[in-house]
């Protein structure tokens, strides 16, 4: 059992009084707040070992190597990938697919091939895509949702064929919070030899990951949704892919040798990494993973689930509630709408009472459009958020139904 009042000490934002009400914050599918561990770690980096890493003799270059690539053992330990050098630092999971985009594109794609997506993605997962597609005269095809928002996934059989390059999908909705059945996928495009990437920036904070249980080629997330800082990301890549692929951007770091006539490349994962890296939030973010480690991820994920049951009942007790995202399986993201007051409106109206919920489209327009709808109201939950929340959550929506 997590010991909620004593997790939420950790977290000191969470002191934070909004319009002289306390803070309510459940905007956590768009970034999470960050313990005191990690807000440490990032003043202690700063203070204590800051250098340019890698190529420094001196003391404090060298130590803050060891915590950069520290920092690469714990993640790769976190979600289980095979091998150390799998793991390549990104900005978050936005440049993660961006990379995979551009660099599988150079190497495998041409006029007429395909990328599948699905009708759920968020635009991370579907720009890049229609960037490359544009660029190489590529087919983009759409695995639509059913009433429950679900992936029709006998589509999939249809839509893979011999011009498939690459399927891409969200783990967990951002939006419908869907936890999409990753692995059954994966199983049917590698069955028709077509790699996947999977966008696991939802899934990190909520659920165990195995990468090489799910046999993906492509993983990718972002820390600060898992309670560390901004600007630090992840891309896992199968070894054989990542050394099949060229680089994304070039420059210091990711060379092995330069001259005007000639650059080679260097050996991954530092292929990938041109430039200074942020070795500060590298460290920062391995010190949020330990956090969700002594906590449980397992255990975590059983919390969660506990809070999206209570707060799913008790929205349901309020007249002309509208939940978008209703599948067997589900992660703690609820959409919502009553009635026809405009989600902008309660949006702004909640925050007045001290309650942080997400209002739009949650950058995943093509959904909005399935759906019938411009926009939602989005309440997503972390491990500090508690059932006392909820109640003012429900409160504050009735007390602007009233209003209206």
């Amino acid at each position: 059992m997590l010991d909620i009042e004593q997790i939420r000490k950790d977290f000191p934002i969470l002191n934070t009084s909004v319009y002289n009400r306390p803070l309510a914050y459940f905007d956590n599918a768009a970034t999470t707040q960050k313990p005191e561990c990690v807000i440490n770690r990032i003043t202690e980096g700063y203070s204590t070992l800051n250098a340019n890493i890698h190529r420094g003799v001196h003391y404090l270059s060298q130590k803050a190597t060891e915590a950069h690539e520290a920092a690469r053992k714990t993640i790769q330990e976190f979600i289980h990938a095979e091998y150390l050098h799998e793991i390549i630092f990104t900005r978050g999971t936005t440049e993660a697919i961006n990379l995979v985009a551009f660099s599988f594109g150079e190497a495998f794609c041409k006029e007429g091939d395909e990328i599948i997506l699905t009708e759920m993605e968020h635009h991370s997962n579907i720009v890049p895509w229609q960037m490359l597609a544009e660029r190489k005269g590529l087919v983009l095809k759409i695995i639509p949702i059913n009433e429950k928002g679900e992936l029709e996934l006998e589509m999939l059989d249809k839509l893979l064929s011999e011009r498939t390059k690459l399927l891409a999908v969200t783990h967990i909705s951002n939006v419908l919070g869907t936890i999409n059945p990753v692995r059954d996928i994966i199983r049917k495009a590698h069955a028709q030899n077509v790699p996947v990437l999977i966008d696991g920036a939802q899934a990190v904070p909520h659920l165990s990951v195995d990468v090489q249980e799910l046999d993906a080629d492509f993983y990718v997330f972002s820390s600060h949704k898992v309670y560390g800082p901004t600007g630090v990301g992840v891309l896992y890549g199968k070894e054989a892919w990542l050394n099949a692929i060229p680089p994304y951007q070039g420059g210091g770091e990711m060379i092995a040798t330069v001259s005007f006539e000639k650059t080679t490349y260097n050996v991954l994962p530092f292929k990938f990494e041109a430039g200074t890296p942020d070795y500060i939030g590298s460290t920062a973010f391995a010190t949020a993973l330990k956090y969700i480690n002594e906590k449980g991820i397992d255990t975590i994920a059983m919390y969660e689930h506990e809070l999206l049951e209570y707060a799913t009942g008790r929205l349901q007790e309020i007249d002309g509630m509208r939940i978008f995202g209703t599948a067997d399986k589900k992660a703690g993201v609820i959409s919502f709408l009553v009635k026809d007051i405009h989600h902008y409106d309660m949006g702004m109206l909640l925050d007045k009472m001290g309650i942080a919920v997400r209002t739009g489209h949650h950058c995943a327009e093509p959904l909005m459009k399935a759906l019938g709808i411009q926009g939602t109201v989005r309440a997503s939950f972390a491990l500090y958020n508690t059932k006392e929340e909820i109640n003012r959550l429900i409160e504050g929506i009735k007390k602007v139904v009233s209003m209206f």
